[in-house]
């Protein structure tokens, strides 16, 4: 029976390919990889002339079956990310299941991680962490998903995408505190690597001022006993703002009456004022 290799790959510096993700690639029947282009020139840079085939988010089910067929076959497979360890907010998953449920051996290649690295340079490291991925990007999940940052007793580790970093960080200043303690890790590993280590307020400031570029992923320190007051201000913060929607002022308003009054930014009010007015018109 054939093997399933999981590959870590660099995340930036391909000095970190380690000599034996190196033997395993060359070695490899037959390369699995999200992003085909890139993980090709990967694959020569190791020698390896094995096919690449494309197996993401929209393909993984369907290609699972091919396979288990190249497995029982006797192949040697290599899965990879475009970047890092496989499997951490990358598709795989079902493929490896079925893998292991099949009785195929799966065969872990350990290497860098953005998500261990990030955390391990952010000061912010308890022993634990939590790492939640994306953040939705709408809605009830986004809510549930910032509430359980906000909440984390351990630092929380996320991905975002550059363009999308502020607004994140911005909202999660309004939800978590501006004072509470994080690092966004930029470009790790590249010639242009950058760690920013402050509290959620300035951090979210500096990068509206800077818009980054690159792989980003962000630390979020983890809840204090103090910081229950945070939660206690944002239930204030909403309450307040129900109570002046009701009484009919439009969210621009009530946004202002929040951001002077609750610490809050008038990023973050605005965002809260529009959730709570399209609330209340679905339950009219």
């Amino acid at each position: 029976m054939g093997k399933l290799y999981l590959v870590a790959t660099p995340i930036g510096n391909l000095q970190d390919l380690s000599p034996r993700a190196t033997a395993t690639l060359a070695g490899a029947d037959r390369i699995l990889a999200e992003d085909t282009r890139r993980t090709r020139v990967l694959a020569q840079h190791v020698g390896s002339g094995a096919p690449v085939t494309a197996i993401h988010e929209h393909n993984e089910r369907a290609r699972t079956g091919r396979v288990l067929e190249w497995l029982a076959a006797g192949e040697s497979l290599a899965l990879v990310s475009d970047a890092g360890t496989p499997l951490v907010s990358d598709p795989g998953g079902v493929m490896v299941r079925e893998a292991i449920r099949a009785g195929h051996e799966v065969i872990p290649i350990p290497g860098p991680s953005a998500t261990t690295t990030a955390l391990a340079a952010s000061g912010l490291a308890t022993g634990r962490f939590l790492f939640l991925g994306f953040a939705p990007r709408k809605g009830r999940e986004r809510r549930a998903w910032l509430r359980r940052v906000r909440d984390a007793e351990e630092p929380v580790v996320v991905f975002e995408s550059p363009k999308r970093l502020a607004a994140l960080l911005d909202e999660l200043a309004g939800l978590c505190g501006s004072d509470r303690p994080a690092a966004v890790a930029r470009e790790l590993t590249k010639v242009h690597e950058e760690i920013r280590r402050h509290g959620l307020g300035e951090l979210a400031a500096h990068f509206r001022e800077h818009p980054p570029r690159g792989e980003v992923t962000v630390v979020v320190g983890a809840v204090e006993a103090a910081t229950g007051e945070v939660a206690t201000d944002r239930e204030m913060s909403e309450e307040l703002a129900r109570a002046m929607l009701d009484e009919g002022l439009p969210p621009s308003g009530v946004a202002r009456v929040i951001a002077a009054g609750c610490g809050m930014s008038r990023n973050a009010a605005y965002r809260l004022a529009q959730e709570l007015a399209s609330a209340e018109d679905r339950s009219a």
